[in-house]
């Protein structure tokens, strides 16, 4: 051992951001190991490895006691105080033992395990950048694909992509750069794990805070979202600044924003609709893109029946109820959708005290195409 091993180690410090007094102690580790196999000793040893010039000491641990009954790890107290007189009995005695022979042999021995420690000392590195970094998105490189897994490289790892978490409507191929929502972080013994998503709600709303400065800085906050991926999700947004229009800044000068987010998520319809604490302008917006008539609100069944008209119906519903069950998502309330006509008939619409009173117009509360009757 020499300055040249640290100057070795310095480097490793530098490019693989390990510090060396973590290398240096696995080191020290090592060549206790290495000694007591190479030369048959059972002592309590301890290594030194100067920080300085790199010379390696190995120095056996014996304690002090009247009587010895094991040479290998006990030293006399008559023998201890002719090392120094301030001995006393119980204190731990270091003697000096290297062997002549031991570089060579210790840097054989050790070398396996310094390996395994430095790999175990990247993953701690890798999986502490990573662990931060849950439920954030980041771009990826796909590498591979299995029945199982999309391996997308971020770089100093893969991550794994599930199956249940791609997008019906993608195919992943070699060398496509994506962004991905990472769901989970595992430390494992063959090094970190990552999973990663392109369906989560997750994805969705972090894509909007890259493409939105009033979102990022906070003025515009995101109330909610629900998603079917692939195909449409609904977003709700807030302001508590009078003069910030939400829906529009998040739609952008001519679409341009959301049309990025559109571009990434390959053509999944977004409609952004205006979130408000009372449900019945929370639900009639969230219904979007259809007209709503009224909504009558059941506070103890957290449930809503909404009157639209007849022309309407279907555009409320959604191409298999999509519409309605993204609008009960989104707002955490049940919503029963009724005709005009059919309210009629049951005698719910219109309601005298409330009939002049409803009047929403939530034509710029949303963004994308009508869905398909």
């Amino acid at each position: 051992m020499n300055s040249q091993l640290l100057d070795a180690l310095t480097v490793l410090e530098k490019e693989k951001g390990i510090s060396k007094d973590v290398i240096i102690d696995a080191i020290e580790a090592a060549l206790i190991s290495a000694y007591k196999r190479n030369f048959n000793q059972a002592q309590n040893v301890r290594v030194d490895i100067n920080r300085e010039t790199g010379t390696m000491q190995v120095f056996a641990r014996k304690e002090v006691v009247e009587e010895v009954t094991d040479p290998r790890l006990e030293i006399s107290i008559h023998d201890a105080m002719n090392i120094n007189p301030q001995y006393e009995i119980g204190d731990v005695v270091e003697i000096e033992v290297t062997p002549k022979e031991f570089g060579r042999i210790a840097a054989q021995t050790a070398k396996q395990v310094v390996t395994q420690r430095v790999r175990e000392a990247e993953r701690g590195v890798i999986y502490s950048e990573f662990i931060d970094r849950e439920e954030d998105i980041m771009t990826g490189i796909v590498q591979r694909t299995d029945p199982k897994y999309i391996y997308v490289s971020l770089g100093k790892i893969e991550a794994l992509l599930p199956q249940s978490e791609q997008m019906p409507n993608e195919k992943y191929e070699p060398h496509d750069r994506i962004k991905v929502f990472i769901t989970k972080v595992e430390k494992t013994t063959k090094g970190p794990q990552i999973f990663v998503s392109r369906t989560h709600p997750g994805l969705l709303k972090r894509l909007f805070e890259l493409e939105v400065p009033e979102i990022y800085d906070g003025t515009v906050e995101i109330k909610s979202v629900a998603r079917e991926a692939g195909d449409r999700s609904k977003i709700s947004v807030h302001s508590d600044n009078p003069e910030v229009d939400p829906v529009g800044s998040c739609v952008g000068p001519k679409g341009q924003r959301v049309q990025a987010i559109v571009n990434e998520l390959n053509g999944e319809k977004i409609d952004i609709v205006r979130w408000s604490k009372n449900p019945v302008e929370f639900v009639a917006n969230a219904l979007s893109p259809s007209k709503v008539l009224d909504v009558i609100v059941d506070e103890e069944e957290k449930a809503t029946t909404v009157i639209v008209p007849d022309y309407q119906l279907s555009l409320a519903i959604g191409k298999r109820g999509q519409n309605a069950r993204l609008a009960a998502k989104l707002t955490g309330w049940k919503i029963d959708i009724k005709s005009e006509l059919e309210a009629r008939e049951l005698n719910i619409y219109p309601r005298e005290e409330h009939d002049s009173l409803f009047q929403l117009d939530n034509t710029d509360d949303e963004h994308g195409e009508e869905q398909d009757e």
